[in-house]
């Protein structure tokens, strides 16, 4: 297995997902758990494998600085456009992880990694250049694709002989992750490095819910109720992304 860059199909599906319910519940919920963490003064923020670059912009448009990395053409592109629509800058670098060490040599008060663990071969070995750029007091934001969120899906539509065989990885060129993570193998390599301060659950219910139910409710209202259960005991446990917010050992 190698890590997987997006082409520009993707980065088309991609901004389509985040013109709907899905991405506007994900970002909703990051920064509602940014927002208790981030200091009112400026920050010096570094965005890995940024995509499309929709958080890095709205940490843009409170005022903080931010450096905003890549490896995927097409979608460092789409992230150049939308600031440059907002009248925005940012330090844009197109760059896989592995190639940061010898590009960067700051450290940063917030590092952003959101949905890339589960596009790498060797998700682990990120955890030491993340920690590299942080600051001894800053935050990693970790945001990965939940297995036990894809089971459960699985298991309440029928697929018992796909769960059977370990089928997990999307279809060739689909946007479903080639390696949904196991939270318990992402804890196992993220705390000895890494004291997880918050978690929280993303699209908790969202996606579980049938499509003409989706429709009936406002998005105002669903994004709400989906913040209002991002923590609870149980369920948090069961959405599609898990967010992390960590500090340095």
């Amino acid at each position: 297995m190698q890590d997987c860059h997006f082409d520009e199909l993707a980065a088309h599906f991609a901004h389509k997902i985040y013109g709907g319910s899905k991405g506007a519940v994900r970002l909703a919920a990051l920064q509602a758990d940014l927002t208790e963490v981030l200091a009112t003064t400026p920050l010096r923020i570094l965005d890995v494998g940024g995509g499309l670059g929709h958080m890095s912009l709205w940490l843009a448009e409170q005022g903080h600085q931010i450096t905003f990395t890549e490896p995927a053409l097409p979608m460092l592109e789409g992230a150049q456009q939308q600031f440059a629509e907002k009248g925005l800058t940012a330090e844009f670098i197109q760059a896989s992880w592995q190639e940061l060490p010898n590009i960067l040599t700051e450290q940063y008060d917030l590092v952003l990694c959101h949905a890339v663990l589960e596009w790498l071969a060797q998700p682990a070995e990120i955890m030491p250049v993340l920690k590299q750029f942080t600051k001894t007091d800053g935050w990693l934001s970790l945001a990965f694709y939940n297995k036990d969120s894809l089971v459960f899906r699985n298991l309440i539509k029928g697929n018992l002989r796909k769960l059977a065989k370990l089928n997990f990885a999307g279809e060739q060129g689909s946007l479903t992750p080639q390696q949904p993570l196991d939270p318990r193998q992402v804890e196992a390599f993220v705390e000895p490095l890494w004291k997880i301060q918050h978690r929280s659950g993303i699209r908790v219910f969202h996606d579980y819910m049938l499509a003409k139910f989706q429709e009936k409710i406002a998005l105002e209202e669903m994004i709400a109720t989906e913040l209002s259960y991002r923590r609870h005991p149980s369920l948090s446990l069961l959405g599609r992304y898990l967010h992390w917010l960590c500090q340095p050992r």
